[in-house]
């Protein structure tokens, strides 16, 4: 599953092309597209629990801009034991050029008191099994 985003011109800065800062939020905005078809939100909640980003490098390759619609793809590309890797890329969509590239590490994070814990052996499982499936 890819997330579609229109450029608007809210996202473009002086220089005409998308501003640096909004790839974040068209990564986070696919990441929660993600979450949603492959993980299951409620159990995060019922749970106390929630993925955190600890960590977010980015490559910025071509700019997008006005009118490009951009296809954002989502793969765990690592599960640590207390970690782990979401590997991001931004492609427009008309000619598959690659707009960005990102590395998320995330960290599973206690909501009540804010400290980063072990990943569960359940949640383990279900982010290598969502590797694999990819």
């Amino acid at each position: 599953m890819s997330t579609l985003i229109k450029v608007y011109g809210f996202h473009l800065d002086v220089f005409e092309h998308v501003n640096n800062a909004r790839y974040l939020e068209f990564l986070e905005q696919a990441r929660w597209d993600w979450i949603e078809q492959h993980l299951d939100f409620d159990w995060f909640k019922r749970n106390g629990l929630a993925l955190v980003v600890a960590n977010i490098n980015i490559n910025y390759r071509l700019p997008a801009n006005l009118g490009d619609e951009l296809l954002i793809d989502c793969n765990i590309a690592e599960v640590g034991v207390k970690s782990g890797v979401l590997s991001q890329k931004i492609v427009r969509k008309k000619d598959g050029a690659l707009i960005s590239d990102a590395l998320i590490t995330f960290v599973l994070v206690d909501i009540n008191t804010k400290k980063a814990l072990t990943l569960t052996e359940q949640l383990r499982e279900k982010l290598e099994y969502v590797r694999q499936a990819s």
